[in-house]
């Protein structure tokens, strides 16, 4: 996001965060009365790997740095119980591929990256501020760009085809066998907006896409991520001025099919914000007709909350969105009371934990005999370390499926003096828990890592992290790291998973993005 949203929003996020603190946790409701939100323009591209034969100039003054959102609570929760004491063995698993990706310099050191990927058929797809690239999963090889991710609308008009906005977001439509690609356009006062998708006509990423801007009038939909699901793309945004926490549901058949599309929202309420809709891995769906779930962090540090959206795109007035559930987890405090404290050697910055959201991925996987989603985000080390920020991870389940969700198991995994922070996860088709994070102290450059454990683990347990690379260089000219990055798992296989994290080579404000595959070996 551009610099200068932040002067235009400062005012409103103060009022917020004034308002917020004095909200006390809401009661369950049933939202009725949805938004319908018509494309404002779609249409067919041509192939990308021809549009990228003469992709658009990078506008040089754009900087993605959005504001901060309203914290949901403030302050120590008590103790974490849930902090790991046993140390394990080695995490159990082979790497594959490791290899740099989309860097800074190609983006023109915008910051931060945002950086996040998924894997396909054949490829892998990843996408950061404001490029993306396309690799043969297998061997690693550049399929196509990096390129200019408004590329991707070129020739479509509007917004959407002249001025990228960031925060863009890539998944794989593994029903389908299609990619889901988007990214944020405004204007320079914000009274344009627009989330710009496009949803690919084949499983090759350089081939053709639908595509499709939906306004969001003067309000800005920050922050957005996606998940699919069966009956739709579901979304959600942290809408400025207008109520923050906004959930929606794009029709995924008619954009698959190339047809005019409409968007159903909830109006935005607070004290929500930053929800992550849950996005379906393996082959099994969730049962008929279940809603997508919605999870955010609690209104304290003793809870998540839960909600459920049922969409129609027929008869849109049976749209409900319900909720909070509230689920209850091991008490957590926020990491940095939300904010800045991750340290880097000289002369790096403080870096922003974005302690005060959930990470991008909820990934959801349907075993048959229970549901299981998994997430994770950063909070403030228990005792027993020096560092400033730790990854709290869940696995969330329902049995039988469609029952309601509650913490299966739970676990706060630390270290004596790296701070650990930015994570994603995901699980295999076996159960394993895939965990990938930025580790960093005031003498360690920033390194990516991942951990994990399988199923015959002590419950709450990760296994002793694998380094994927270590930095060699510092952030020395901006706070913000990630804003997030991505753990996705290979459908050809439901076991090989891909990381795609940020690091640096060299000081500055020029990142390089990493992408890592591995295996469980229990995995076959």
């Amino acid at each position: 996001m551009p610099s200068t949203r932040a002067a235009i929003l400062c005012s409103l996020l103060l009022l917020s965060c004034l308002l917020l603190w004095t909200i006390p946790a809401p009661a369950q409701e049933v939202q009725r009365g949805a938004l319908v939100i018509q494309a404002t323009r779609h249409d067919l591209s041509l192939p990308l790997r021809d549009l990228a034969k003469n992709p658009p100039p990078l506008q040089p003054h754009l900087q993605t740095l959005f504001p901060k959102h309203p914290l949901r609570f403030s302050g120590s929760s008590g103790v974490d119980t849930a902090v790991q004491r046993i140390a394990l063995p080695d995490v159990s698993t082979t790497n594959l591929l490791s290899f740099d990706g989309v860097s800074g310099t190609v983006s023109g050191g915008v910051t931060p990256p945002d950086t996040n990927g998924a894997v396909g058929g054949t490829q892998f797809v990843e996408i950061a501020n404001f490029d993306f690239a396309v690799y043969d999963k297998t061997t690693g090889a550049v399929v196509l760009g990096p390129t200019r991710i408004n590329t991707i609308w070129s020739g479509f008009g509007g917004l959407c085809d002249t001025t990228p906005g960031g925060d863009p977001v890539v998944l794989w439509d593994k029903t389908a066998q299609r990619w889901l690609l988007t990214e944020l356009a405004y204007n320079g006062s914000f009274t344009q907006n627009f989330l710009c998708v496009a949803v690919s006509t084949s499983a090759d990423a350089t081939g053709s896409y639908n595509r499709y801007a939906f306004s969001f009038g003067n309000t800005l939909p920050d922050y957005p991520k996606y998940a699919i699901w069966p009956d739709a793309y579901y979304v959600s945004v942290n809408a400025f001025g207008a109520g923050f926490g906004e959930p929606c549901a794009l029709d995924r058949n008619a954009m698959l099919a190339g047809g005019t599309a409409a968007m159903i929202c909830f109006p935005a309420k607070s004290p929500n914000s930053s929800f992550l809709p849950s996005d379906m891995d393996g082959t099994t769906p969730p049962p008929a007709g279940a809603p997508n779930h919605y999870v955010e962090l609690g209104t304290s540090g003793t809870s998540l909350s839960e909600f459920d959206f049922h969409v129609d795109f027929v008869t849109p007035s049976n749209s409900t969105f319900t909720g909070p559930h509230p689920i209850t987890v091991t008490s957590y405090s926020l990491a940095c009371n939300g904010g800045t404290c991750i340290k880097q050697p000289s002369p790096g910055t403080t870096l922003d934990s974005l302690g005060d959201r959930l990470m991008f991925r909820l990934a959801y996987r349907n075993f048959g005999d229970h549901e299981s989603m998994v997430v994770a985000h950063s909070v403030k080390p228990g005792s027993g370390s020096t560092a400033l920020s730790a990854m709290r991870w869940y696995e969330l389940r329902a049995t039988p499926p469609g029952g309601t969700f509650s913490v299966f198991q739970q676990g706060t995994f630390q270290t004596k003096a790296v701070s650990l922070w930015m994570g994603s996860v995901a699980m295999d088709k076996m159960g394993n828990i895939a965990l990938g994070m930025s580790g960093s102290s005031a003498s360690i450059k920033p390194a990516v890592l991942y951990t994990g454990r399988v199923p015959t683990d002590p419950l709450g347990a990760m296994e002793s992290a694998k380094i994927v690379v270590k930095g060699t260089g510092v952030e020395s000219g901006s706070n913000r790291w990630g804003d997030y990055s991505s753990m996705s798992v290979d459908p050809s296989d439901d076991c090989t998973l891909w990381y795609s994290q940020e690091y640096f080579k060299t000081n500055g404000t020029n990142w390089q993005t990493r992408l890592n595959s591995f295996k469980f070996n229990s995995c076959h």
